[in-house]
């Protein structure tokens, strides 16, 4: 057994263990970045002026929601808007309001296909 070739085995073992390591760093890196990029191209901002109406995301846990409840308040009316100062922005979306159902028309036929006939 030489010691010296023991020496320079286990320094090479230690020197590819530390470039596997810098590579799984950089690949890392790397999938944040395109993750982040992903992720900020799908954010929509919001833009809210003063008088529109908003709901508000409630996000305290409630004992008993139910399936179908709305976890959001409102609507609310915006009375101040500033500039680059987000303090809930994050948990308001627009309200529409209510839509009418769309009208559906309804024909009553006197002669059914396939009934009795006297």
């Amino acid at each position: 057994m030489d010691f010296t070739k023991t020496v320079i085995a286990r320094k090479l073992q230690v020197e590819e263990l530390e470039c596997l390591r810098m590579e799984a760093y950089e690949n890392a890196r790397i999938y944040k970045e395109k993750t982040k990029t992903f992720h900020d191209h799908h954010i929509c901002n919001k833009d809210f002026q003063e008088d529109d109406e908003v709901l508000l995301y409630n996000s305290r846990p409630r004992f008993m929601p139910g399936k179908l409840h709305s976890r959001c308040d409102g609507p609310f009316k915006v009375k101040e808007v500033k500039p680059k100062k987000w303090l809930n922005g994050h948990k308001m979306k627009k309200y529409h309001g209510y839509k009418s159902p769309k009208k559906l028309e309804a024909y009553l036929l006197e002669d059914a296909p396939g009934g009795e006939e006297s």
